[in-house]
């Protein structure tokens, strides 16, 4: 899905890195297993687990770049940080922040005045109303929704189509409507 991006906005791709590849190639892109960047590179880590993209990001020495779909409507009153994915059909609005190595997934609707914190995944069909906000590392699963003014806490999960109604505490799985929690992790 960042090659789709960064192909529709003409940014041509040198090269793709996998520890462990099943090919040597992508879409005609040549595969590494080697890390030898410079800090002159640009650099996103297509990888959608956020414990996984917050270790990576420490140990790399890179300018991280940005991808937003060509499809997505961004306020030019909010912010997304560096490393940070938006997919095609994403909607976000006036005096939201959206952190590093954020993935903001097809779809998703962010309303005004969010906080996305650093290495959060928002997934497909995510609603986030207005005045939300999202801890270090949270997964919204696919189709939840969180209404105005919740706060969900540091790397809790928000199961698909749940409804949020109510703060989440860190480290919480949330599932259902409205939703509740069911576990720590």
């Amino acid at each position: 899905m960042i090659i789709d991006i960064f192909k529709l906005i003409g940014i041509d791709v040198k090269a793709i890195v996998d520890d462990h590849p099943k090919h040597a190639h992508l879409y005609g892109i040549p595969i590494f297993t080697t890390r030898d960047f410079t800090e002159d590179d640009n650099l996103i880590i297509s990888i959608g687990n956020n414990k996984v993209r917050q270790k990576l990001s420490g140990e790399l020495a890179v300018n991280f770049a940005t991808a937003i779909h060509p499809t997505a409507i961004i306020s030019p009153f909010s912010k997304i940080g560096k490393g940070s994915v938006v997919m095609a059909g994403t909607i976000i609005n006036a005096d939201t922040t959206i952190g590093d190595h954020c993935i903001i997934n097809s779809g998703a609707i962010v309303e005004h005045d969010n906080r996305i914190a650093n290495f959060v995944h928002i997934s497909p069909g995510v609603s986030l109303a207005g005045n939300v906000t999202i801890g270090e590392g949270s997964h919204i699963g696919i189709g939840a929704t969180i209404i105005q003014g919740v706060t969900v806490g540091k790397w809790a999960t928000v199961g698909a189509g749940a409804v949020i109604i109510k703060d989440v505490p860190d480290n919480a799985v949330v599932v259902g409507n409205p939703g509740k929690v069911i576990k720590f992790h």
